[in-house]
């Protein structure tokens, strides 16, 4: 890790380095917050969760050869630590201190849906050209994104960062970190509600982001997004904007800089064939990945590959070898049935999006579907719109679970009566009439909020 001695990490995080008599400028080779991955020469921060208290596993730590540890307790110990006021700060600030040092470009990726589909599609267009470092599984908050940022290594050319929220003030604190010299947001949509209320308030809480870019920076925007087509400018430059619509001469917020979409095929579940337009330039494309919302996820790979100089070739090269990561429309064929796995998160807007994908299926359709999360006073009518959806998409068959499901249940009945649906106040239960149900040929949708854990549904039903 470029420039991490002791002696600057604990001024980085404003620390009293103790300990380390002629160890000062010994250099870390990592920093983790997990006692398991310590490694000789590591910096172990010891962080307090809701299960365990980092600091318990000091002693061994030391034992694995740490080189040091970052405490909010004094210690009474003949090795070098750092003591802080808060190591979960402390954790925030070494990653920009090391982010600092090293000469890399960093797109910072938000938004209300689709933030992990677009950083995978991104990473995969850059690749191309750089080498990558992006954000792995769900590591986008004030925990993760320090920690995908300290296995950032000095060959890394590009670092996409995905940053998630749900307060305001949080994308202040990230963006802080990262400090993006390409900003993108896919959408403003209806989800955290509980804490931003509505979509103005989503707006206003992503945005914190562009008073933290840095000198020069662009923004990229989907302009098809009723909300972030009203930004004219960034810290004084127009942003760029990419959509479906783009075409549309009658859309003010698109310009001769914007990426659009054209000639728009969808192959069910082999993807997407269109056309990807530069201006006066354009270039045949197929989307590896199911579902239409996934054009979006390519025009905003495009568009930033062509702010990083990618040539057509490689931005049409990275788009059709983009793949998806497990819990997000990933496909899976067992054999005797397919099984879309999209079960790491859920709201109204992305709900939608896997039905469209399901309806596109041959044979027998089954969502499988729980609560959707932090809707607010809301949440009972969006569960009844995503259930009329179902019905007017004529998805066959319904198995849902959860309280706010019912709504679910409810719509779909009353609006397409010949849905075959099944309803459960839990999980398992639901689970119990599911896999003797399935029949080969079927096509099964799995989605819902995370804290429903259908992860486990979908390990059942690719095990039956």
């Amino acid at each position: 890790m470029k420039g991490m001695t002791l002696d600057a990490m604990a001024k980085a995080c404003q620390g009293t380095l103790a300990g380390a008599v002629g160890m000062q400028y010994l250099k870390a080779e990592g920093i983790v917050i997990d006692s398991r991955l310590v490694h000789e020469n590591y910096v172990f921060i010891a962080v307090k969760g809701e299960r365990t208290d980092g600091h318990d596993y000091i002693e061994q730590v030391f034992a694995e050869g740490a080189l040091a540890v970052i405490s909010e307790r004094p210690l009474d110990i003949h090795k070098p630590y750092i003591l802080v006021t808060s190591t979960k700060q402390a954790l925030k600030d070494l990653a920009a201190y090391y982010l600092s040092l090293l000469d890399i470009k960093v797109i910072g990726i938000s938004g209300s849906v689709g933030k992990t589909s677009t950083k995978e599609m991104i990473a995969s267009v850059l690749s191309q050209k750089y080498t990558v470092h992006k954000t792995e599984g769900n590591f986008n908050n004030e925990i993760g994104l320090p920690l995908t940022i300290f296995k950032i290594r000095e060959e890394h050319q590009i670092a996409v960062l995905e940053m998630g929220i749900s307060e305001f003030g949080e994308m202040h604190r990230l963006a802080s970190i990262s400090r993006p010299d390409i900003a993108v947001i896919t959408n403003i949509g209806m989800c955290h509600l509980e804490t931003l209320k509505t979509r103005d308030g989503i707006l206003e809480a992503k945005t914190e982001m562009f008073q933290h870019l840095r000198s020069g920076a662009s923004v990229i925007l989907n302009g098809d997004d009723g909300k972030l087509c009203t930004i004219a400018q960034v810290q004084g430059k127009a942003p760029i904007f990419y959509g479906i619509g783009a075409d549309r001469p009658e859309n003010a917020a698109y310009t001769d800089k914007s990426v659009y979409a054209s000639d728009i095929e969808n192959l069910g579940l082999k993807g997407i064939r269109l056309n990807i337009h530069f201006g006066a330039k354009s270039f045949p494309a197929r989307i590896p990945i199911p579902g239409e919302h996934n054009v979006y996820n390519a025009l905003a790979a495009a568009a930033v590959g062509q702010q990083l100089g990618l040539t057509i070739e490689q931005i049409q090269a990275g788009i059709e070898k983009a793949r998806t990561i497990g819990g997000r429309t990933n496909l899976i064929d067992t054999g005797w049935l397919t099984v879309i796995d999209d079960c790491y998160n859920a709201n109204p807007v992305s709900m939608k999006a896997s039905i469209d994908v399901l309806a596109t299926a041959d044979g027998r359709t089954v969502a499988v579907l729980g609560d959707m999360n932090e809707l607010g006073e809301n949440k009972k009518a969006l569960h009844y719109e995503v259930g009329t959806y179902i019905a007017q998409k004529g998805i066959h068959v319904l198995f849902c679970a959860g309280e706010l499901s019912h709504e679910l249940a409810k719509a779909a009945r009353t609006h397409n009566p010949a849905c075959d649906i099944h309803e459960f106040d839990e999980r398992n239960d639901m689970l119990k009439e599911l896999l003797p149900f399935l029949r080969e040929g079927d096509a099964v949708l799995v989605k819902a909020s995370h804290f429903m854990e259908f992860q486990e549904v979908v390990e059942a039903v690719i095990t039956m």
